[in-house]
């Protein structure tokens, strides 16, 4: 059975750089495009597909980077759009395809668009953001509130008005609802499929659309608290009015029209208070979004019950759509310890990464989290992250888990020259990409053997998934695929061993997968801490 070339994406694996952290070539203390290039020959060796790059363009870094002041150029602290030519043509010549973050629902207050929108009532683009006037008593015309803290509509004296941020006060809100604003955003996508670019991550990609009555939002009837800390007030009203709109759907279909011009693909971040519902929406009919990704396991929950409840929800309700499956990101604590409290890092990077790569969907993995890095602790004096700021100590931020890579053991971990913007992580120097490269056993290695060996099996890339009954903390499942001998993946996410019969009247024989410690006798399956085991059924 061999699956259209059309879907190759259902088969691949992406690696996300965020690359203010990645590497410094030029010693000022922040990673760069040339540094990415110069380490795509390792992670080509890793053996990924796809390489997603968190946001390089023009801006004043307030929200380093996802806040946009040119759509189409290159921030002079990443380089140039000579070095990003650059990069896609190393990446495409050690087989790698680059993904670019476009970050369509709001810009910079920079940016000229909205220094033009801000400047009177009656500009040329004075309805590209999204404006509304005060209440009779000053307040802002609604209720909603800001992911980041606080009300999401900051007063503007120019124009007497309120404008709506749904992030922070320097991230405004484009008016979708504006034809010419949904063009640009075209034109600004085509702009980087031309230069080679062969997918984009749409970040926050709920939030396009408002409601145009601004009514108020409901209270909601359960906490989220997938997306926000509980000590965010957002999570207390339901999201029915200023995110997840209808008119997303036809916009999303826009935007595959393009990606369809250049054979690229899409991946979006679905934040939404049931986010499983819109990553069906948006994934479903094969015309809108490729993938979708949501936080649903970006969460501090690490049982093995919510892991099986968010994959079988998603197989339940996504009929035709596809699923992405991240356990790490850029914007919360790393796996390693945000799920692997009290246990050996190490032994619990690798039996998450196994589990993540043996799931039904395209895995996104996090840089660092390859060679198990832990979450780092930054000092309070040295947070950057303004979400952190707000918050502290309750939330200390997204700083601890975007600190730079550490690829040798010298000076800051041989990321820079200069001083880096936030600290190297001395945890991570200890186990640094080189000190790793030595090591057999060590988690880069493994990750490197686990993905080649994902390839060899057509039931992890393709085969449907089928979840067994395990006590906690064991995670188990059969993958399935017509021709093929079915594969059981078990995984023990805890911190003590535990054993699993094996169904019954169904023999087993482990896999040569490549070193996850457990063994099987007389079909009990014996699964040390953080081991897992993977084997054939009769």
């Amino acid at each position: 059975m061999t699956r259209p070339s059309s879907l190759w994406w259902q088969e691949a694996i992406i690696y996300q750089v965020y690359p203010r952290s990645y590497l410094d070539t030029n010693g000022d203390g922040v990673g760069d495009l040339n540094g990415i290039t110069d380490r795509l020959d390792y992670i080509a060796q890793l053996g990924v597909d796809i390489v997603w790059i968190s946001p390089f363009f023009k801006s004043p870094m307030k929200d380093f980077g996802y806040d946009i002041a040119d759509y189409c150029d290159v921030d002079p602290m990443f380089g140039t759009l000579d070095d990003f030519d650059r990069l896609i043509a190393k990446a495409h010549s050690v087989g790698v395809k680059i993904m670019i973050d476009q970050v369509m629902s709001h810009c910079s207050e920079r940016h000229p668009w909205f220094v033009e929108s801000r400047s009177s009532r009656d500009n040329p683009k004075a309805d590209w953001f999204v404006w509304a006037d005060p209440k009779p008593d000053g307040n802002p015309p609604n209720n909603w509130l800001s992911v980041f803290g606080g009300s999401a509509w900051q007063w503007d004296a120019r124009r007497k008005q309120y404008y709506m941020h749904n992030f922070l006060t320097s991230q405004p809100d484009l008016n979708f609802h504006n034809p010419e604003v949904q063009q640009a955003m075209l034109d600004s996508l085509r702009f980087w499929l031309r230069r080679g670019v062969d997918g984009v991550r749409l970040d926050a990609v709920t939030f396009h659309f408002h409601d145009k009555a601004l009514r108020d939002n409901p209270v909601a009837t359960v906490r989220d608290t997938s997306t926000v800390t509980d000590a965010n007030p957002y999570g207390m009203q339901a999201h029915v009015y200023d995110k997840c709109r209808p008119e997303n759907v036809p916009f999303l279909r826009r935007v595959r029209e393009v990606l369809d011009e250049f054979n690229a693909v899409s991946i979006g971040e679905v934040g939404a208070d049931d986010a499983l519902a819109f990553m069906a929406e948006y994934t479903a009919g094969g015309d809108k979004l490729h993938m979708a990704y949501s936080f649903n396991l970006l969460t501090e929950d690490s049982s093995a019950r919510h892991i099986r409840t968010q994959v079988e929800d998603f197989k339940r309700r996504v009929k035709d759509g596809w699923a992405s499956w991240s356990v790490g990101n850029h914007d919360v604590p790393r796996v390693a310890t945000r799920w692997g409290k009290g246990k050996d890092p190490r032994a619990f990077g690798k039996v998450a990464l196994a589990m993540q790569l043996s799931l039904k969907g395209t895995p996104t993995l996090y840089q660092g989290d390859e060679l198990a890095f832990t979450e780092a602790d930054v000092p309070y004096e040295l947070i950057q992250d303004p979400y952190g700021i707000t918050f502290w100590p309750e939330f200390k931020g997204r700083d601890g888990c975007r600190t730079p890579i550490a690829w040798t053991d010298g000076p800051n971990g041989g990321f820079t020259t200069g001083t880096p913007w936030l600290p190297v992580a001395p945890e991570h120097i200890a186990a640094a990409a080189s000190v790793q490269e030595t090591d057999v056993d060590s988690p880069l290695n493994f990750a490197r053997r686990m993905i080649a060996w994902r390839r060899t099996m057509p039931q992890l890339t393709r085969g449907d998934i089928e979840f067994l009954d395990a006590p906690e903390p064991v995670l188990a499942f059969r993958r399935t695929l017509a021709g093929e001998r079915s594969v059981l993946c078990l995984f023990n996410l805890g911190g003590s061993d535990v054993t699993f019969t094996l169904p019954q009247a169904r023999g087993a024989a482990k896999l040569p997968q490549p070193g996850l410690p457990g063994d099987v006798v007389d079909g009990v399956v014996t699964l040390p801490a953080c081991g897992g085991w993977l084997g054939y059924e009769a």
